[in-house]
């Protein structure tokens, strides 16, 4: 197989919410960022000394949702890499209201930039040689999206599922019966053998979590 097709994932975990950044990219060196969640200059440095070292060209930045421990870096790779945000419409409210919910955590958040594009259910995001597809998960939030790469069975699913778990839902948008119609309905259908990657915390699998998920 041309080295070029394999898709490369590498995960950092940022901030006080201990929230999984995900660097997509292949060997045309083009990347996508999802959920730039680094706080401290230190997770700032991180990142950029990855992308440095790796050559790699940021081409996306995109949020699955738009709660604070998923964009504290939003402004961040906004102004250095010169790349737009993209989020589903369906965020906006939950975007905006970034600020207040940095304040009511005591924690600082620079603004996030406005969306420059938004994404669609349904819609094919692609980088270097991969195609994502993006899938429609509400629950956890009110239009949280995950990103599908069908040929190595890789799933971003932002705060949807994890391992033996699943996002909560008592934050404004979130509905627990939408939650779990997404997972049976968009994500379980995917295939057993698909490597979830969660929001917070180890990755899984869709079989694992049908076996073991409690919540389900």
């Amino acid at each position: 197989m041309d080295t070029k097709t394999i898709l490369k994932i590498q995960k950092f975990t940022f901030n006080p919410f201990q929230e999984n950044t995900y660097l997509l990219y292949d060997d045309t060196k083009e990347a996508i960022i999802i959920d730039p969640g680094m706080y401290s200059q230190e997770e700032r440095n991180e990142v950029t000394a990855f992308i440095k070292d790796k050559e790699l060209t940021l081409v996306r930045l995109i949020n699955t949702h738009c709660h604070l421990d998923h964009i504290f870096g939003n402004a961040f790779i906004h102004k250095t890499y010169g790349i737009d945000l993209e989020i589903h419409a369906g965020e906006i409210p939950v975007l905006e209201a970034g600020t207040l919910s940095s304040n009511m955590y005591g924690v600082h958040l620079e603004k996030s930039p406005d969306a420059g594009k938004f994404i669609e259910d349904g819609e094919i995001i692609s980088f270097g040689n991969q195609l994502l597809l993006s899938i429609l998960t509400p629950g956890h939030s009110p239009a949280s999206l995950s990103f599908f790469h069908r040929e190595s069975k890789n799933l971003i699913s932002g705060d949807v599922l994890f391992f033996e778990s699943i996002g909560r839902t008592d934050l404004p948008g979130g509905n627990f019966d939408t939650l779990i119609e997404s997972i049976r309905s968009k994500l379980f259908t995917l295939g057993d053998d698909v490597i979830v990657h969660p929001g917070h915390g180890p990755s899984t699998t869709i079989g694992y979590e049908k076996t073991h998920n409690p919540f389900i």
